[in-house]
């Protein structure tokens, strides 16, 4: 049999409970494509080679003996290092958090591993997540499969690199402004940022408390939907940890045959490439096929809605962050040199903005009772290359902030939104499109990007992948 490290996880599943495969194969098969790939990506920063062929030994003899496996058994997984693994490094690639080691699990690896995957390893992050690119003081940067010039997304780059190269099945990233869906993007796989409570962020550093409780989320990454469905199943669910938390059970839900879409290639305050807007329209066209109620539709509180997301992530992510960093102001992560040129936030401008929030959320929730999906972009440009920081697209000018803002709204606004790859650039690089819901909804966009995703026809693979080079196939 070849390699299992180019096949989804649900087959590796099926096929480890069918006795078709071995766990230890499908271990060997992942740890084989690390030794040969991360050193060209440094999308893991830890790994604990001996323990992961321990667990697939335990794995094996469960399977042999019988026993009742769980949807999850034997498949190999990632976990981002901001997310406690027990035994393993929780520095969010600081070295103000040097050293530190997780005493316990955060709950997603927890219920992942009772589901039997096994964590073969935490990927790298930018220093405190603040960054759209994956770079850090500790591990150094993190490369995408598809470039090793380009970057594969922050703050959740070596998550993304280390699944869409195959070292990993799946696994678990984090978002406050795009930071699981703009990786998925560049990476050209799957990802699921969920309302905030509906997967627990305990355990994640930094926390998701105050203002940050509905900004930041824990969510999962995959290269295929019905992946991240299997993902989204075992770690969704309350947690007393998580001050967002809301006991929503899962739901098997069908979609309304005739439920309205709305759909937008573009916001006017940032111009998107050629292939981003194809890619959206793409996505339209499948889904109008499908016989949904499809037509053009962009919220007008967008714009409000990143200058809160600012205030309340960049501006007061600098308050709290900065300091930290005196004396080595060189070494802060792109989106705290933003936060550097700022004036001191005021409580006025904090208590606008939180209040403001919710007005936005009330105005955003009553339109989307009419129009309970949105596809957008992600983001305006593929994977960029390691060190840009501005573009010109469509004649303008945008820069490194801008061009995330089609992640940033949705974060400030608290909806679920899943990113799935549907097109690419003239270089070859994946486009994704993301399908946004009303909170709580996970379920219903998941099946729309499946839909998506059956249809787009998206076959390329990165060159560095399944532990051999290959040739992209498109």
């Amino acid at each position: 049999m070849t390699s299992t490290t180019n096949l989804p996880a649900t087959q590796i599943a099926a096929l480890i409970k069918n006795r078709e495969v071995s766990p230890v194969e499908v271990m060997a098969d992942h740890l084989n494509a690390v030794e040969e790939l991360n050193p060209k990506l440094n999308a893991f920063i830890e790994i604990h080679a001996e323990d992961c062929l321990k667990d697939a030994q335990r794995a094996e003899a469960a399977v042999k003996r019988g026993e009742a496996v769980g949807p999850c058994h034997g498949v190999p997984i990632s976990i981002k290092s901001s997310i406690a693994v027990r035994g393993f490094k929780h520095e969010a690639g600081s070295r103000t958090r040097q050293g530190v080691v997780a005493p316990e699990d955060a709950p997603v690896v927890a219920r992942l591993r009772s589901a039997g995957a096994i964590v073969i390893g935490t990927t790298n992050t930018p220093e405190m997540l603040m960054a759209y690119d994956t770079d850090n003081p500790l591990y150094g940067r993190t490369n995408s499969p598809w470039d090793l010039e380009r970057t594969p997304g922050g703050s959740s780059g070596g998550e993304a690199a280390a699944i869409a190269s195959g070292m990993s099945a799946g696994g678990m990233g984090s978002d406050g402004g795009g930071s699981i869906r703009v990786p998925a993007h560049f990476s050209g796989i799957c990802g699921l940022k969920p309302t905030p409570g509906r997967i627990p962020s305990s355990g994640h550093f930094p926390e998701s408390l105050g203002p940050f409780a509905l900004l930041g989320v824990v969510g999962p990454m995959a290269r295929t939907i019905s992946d991240l469905q299997l993902l989204f199943k075992v770690v969704a669910g309350t947690d007393v940890g998580d001050t967002s938390s809301a006991p929503v059970s899962l739901a098997d839900v069908a979609l309304p045959k005739k439920m309205r879409i709305g759909y937008f290639e573009e916001h006017e305050s940032c111009p998107v490439t050629p292939e981003t807007k194809q890619a959206v329209r793409s996505a339209a066209r499948i889904l109008d096929r499908h016989g949904f109620e499809v037509f053009p539709y962009k919220p007008e509180i967008l714009d409000q809605a990143r200058d809160y997301w600012w205030t309340l992530f960049v501006r007061l992510g600098g308050e709290l962050l900065l300091s930290i960093f005196d004396g080595r102001e060189n070494e802060t992560s792109s989106i705290l040199n933003y936060a550097r040129k700022e004036p001191p936030l005021t409580k006025q401008e904090l208590l606008d903005a939180w209040f403001g929030r919710d007005e936005l959320r009330l105005k955003l929730f009553r339109e989307m009772q009419e129009v309970p999906v949105i596809l957008s972009p992600v983001c305006a440009i593929p994977a960029f290359r390691h060190g840009d920081r501005d573009w010109m697209v469509g004649g303008h000018k945008v820069d490194y902030m801008q061009v995330m803002m089609y992640a940033q709204w949705f974060n400030l606004l608290g909806n679920p939104a899943a990113t799935v790859p549907v097109g690419e650039s003239p270089e070859g690089l994946p486009i994704g499109v993301q399908i946004i819901g009303i909170p709580y909804a996970e379920e219903i966009i998941l099946k729309v990007a499946a839909l998506i995703e059956q249809s787009a026809g998206f076959k390329a693979q990165p060159l560095h992948a399944g532990g051999i080079e290959i040739t992209a196939q498109r």
